[in-house]
């Protein structure tokens, strides 16, 4: 009996098996900068979190494939098996811990308020009652605001910049969001036509951290193990610092 052609079945299904191992899909956003953005020279994701995310899959012995995705879009593409990890800008909160599971908190961060730039106003989210404000869809932002009930209405958008725009012109009063993407943005581009509420109390503090998908527990531990790792060597701080964070 020729065992050859069984043998070489065995090494080509053990090879595929092995590739799939060594890969993990990761989610990304573009409009995170500086967690998650596209780098226009390159065209390629970068930030805070997608170098987290490659020194993580690195750390399994995995090739990381980075998704482009919808911020809100995030939490079903894990559900539905299209992407194994998620690494935004994403607070592990209560409601998302029902759906997902979250890794050790990787940095922590509260909502910033931001008005357009001639209105010098220093205003605190009481002062914004009766206004219309914006926030982005599927953010812990967007549903504490909404909860408080003060607003002519809570706008939502799809990404930050679209906020910005109509800040900028008038149609909104404020806009509200995640405070170290917005710095970045408005210290880069003054263009914007915005600026942040120096003085402005934070709804809440929140805990940054990667997803995965409840039915792969394995891939949690991996994730954890490699964050100890990091915080234990000093590149977790040093990744972040990278991007002024």
């Amino acid at each position: 009996m020729n065992l050859f052609p069984l043998a070489l079945a065995g090494a080509l299904a053990l090879g595929a098996m092995t590739a799939q191992a060594q890969e993990v899909t990761v989610g990304v956003t573009t409009t995170g900068v500086p967690f998650t953005f596209v780098d226009t020279a390159s065209q390629q994701p970068t930030g805070a979190m997608v170098d987290l995310a490659a020194a993580i899959a690195e750390d399994m012995g995995a090739t990381p494939e980075f998704a482009l995705t919808q911020f809100s879009a995030l939490i079903p593409a894990l559900q539905t098996g299209k992407i194994d990890l998620i690494s935004a800008g994403m607070f592990a909160t209560d409601t998302r811990r029902e759906v997902v599971d979250f890794s050790d908190p990787v940095y922590s961060y509260g909502d910033a308020l931001f008005v357009a730039a001639e209105d010098a106003g220093e205003y605190q989210i009481d002062d914004l009652a009766g206004e219309v404000v914006g926030a982005q869809i599927g953010t812990t932002f967007a549903d504490q605001l909404q909860a408080k009930g003060i607003f002519s209405e809570v706008k939502l958008y799809d990404s930050l910049v679209d906020i910005m725009r109509d800040v900028k012109l008038g149609r909104i009063k404020a806009g509200f969001g995640d405070k170290p993407i917005i710095a970045y943005q408005v210290a880069q581009n003054p263009a914007l036509g915005v600026r942040l509420v120096e003085d402005y109390e934070p709804m809440s503090v929140g805990n940054v951290a990667l997803a995965v998908s409840k039915d792969k527990p394995e891939l949690l531990s991996e994730v954890n193990a490699a964050i100890a790792a990091m915080k234990d060597s000093g590149e977790l701080a040093e990744i972040f610092a990278k991007y002024g964070l």
